[in-house]
C-alpha cells in the first residue's frame, strides 16, 4: 500500500483549467503504475487517465483525450492531472490511485487511492 493524498480541485469555468496533484508517500513511488478516476454523485467511478511505472507511456478515456495531461515525477513522488479546456461533464470528484503490477484502466484492479478531490466547473 502506498499513502496518496490530492490537491488542486476546485471551481473552474467552462473552458478554464485546473492542475491537480497527487503526493505518495515512500521510497518506492518509481514502482508504481499511476492513474487518475473520476466520480459524479451516483455514477460509477470512471477511468480518466494512466501512466505506467517502465516507460512513463500515458493512456486516456477518450472523454479527456487532446483536453487532459497526466505526467509523474518521481523525484517529488508526485502525479499530476492537468485539464484544459474543462467541460460542464468533467465535474465530479477526481481520485488518484495506485497498483504495482499494471497500468489498468479498470477501478476494481487498484488497491491503493486518495481521498479525492472535488472539481466543479461551471458556465
Amino acid at each position: 500500500q502506498v499513502q496518496l493524498v490530492e490537491s488542486g480541485g476546485g471551481l473552474a469555468q467552462a473552458g478554464g483549467s485546473l492542475r491537480l496533484s497527487c503526493a505518495a508517500s515512500g521510497r518506492t513511488f518509481g514502482t508504481y503504475n499511476m492513474a487518475w478516476f473520476r466520480q459524479a454523485p451516483g455514477n460509477e467511478r470512471e477511468f480518466v487517465a494512466t501512466i505506467s511505472r517502465s516507460d512513463g507511456r500515458t493512456y486516456y478515456a477518450d472523454s479527456v483525450k487532446g483536453r487532459f495531461t497526466i505526467s509523474r515525477d518521481n523525484a517529488k513522488n508526485t502525479i499530476y492531472l492537468q485539464m484544459d479546456s474543462l467541460k460542464r461533464e468533467d465535474t465530479a470528484v477526481y481520485y488518484c490511485a495506485a497498483n504495482p503490477i499494471y497500468h489498468y484502466i479498470e477501478a476494481r484492479r487498484y488497491d491503493s487511492w486518495g481521498q479525492g478531490t472535488q472539481v466543479t466547473v461551471s458556465s
